[in-house]
């Protein structure tokens, strides 16, 4: 048996659930279900993002909750049709309480892009790549 090449479920871990899930429905997220007080889940384009305590998060995997680095080895995207559109996702992130890390800027390989930290500091990037288009289910094609 071999393993399907998919991404189900990505799960981050937070320090507030409440807190990470208020700044997610700030930007539009249609929440797909919760666990009470423990866990929460949006709703992507094919996939779900997790919100789950970071020490239970790390207790459930197996693993010793260590403190935060500034960089953890990751970063998640979210792709744009335009420069316009990443702009607009900018400011509603911004608005939203996320730090942006690196502001947008046209890039070498001939898109734009920039970054955001949530509010446990985990980094997304908003990127246009006229390489990739989004098909109308919202994912993007990888050539």
């Amino acid at each position: 048996m071999s393993v399907p090449a998919r991404i189900s479920i990505v799960t981050l871990g937070v320090d507030n659930l409440a807190r990470s899930r208020a700044f997610y429905e700030a930007l539009g997220w249609e929440l797909a279900g919760s666990g009470g007080e423990e866990i929460c889940w949006f709703r992507t384009s094919d996939s779900h993002l997790g919100l789950f305590g970071r020490e239970d998060l790390a207790k459930d995997a197996g693993l010793r909750s260590e403190p935060t680095a500034e960089f953890g080895g990751i970063t998640l995207a979210i792709n744009v049709g335009s420069e316009e559109e990443a702009d607009a996702a900018f400011e509603a992130v911004a608005a939203a309480g996320a730090r942006i890390l690196k502001p947008a800027e046209r890039t070498d390989w001939g898109g734009y892009s920039g970054y955001f930290a949530d509010p446990d500091g985990h980094p997304w990037e908003i990127a246009y790549n006229p390489s990739f288009p989004i098909g109308e289910d919202g994912r993007i094609t990888i050539p």
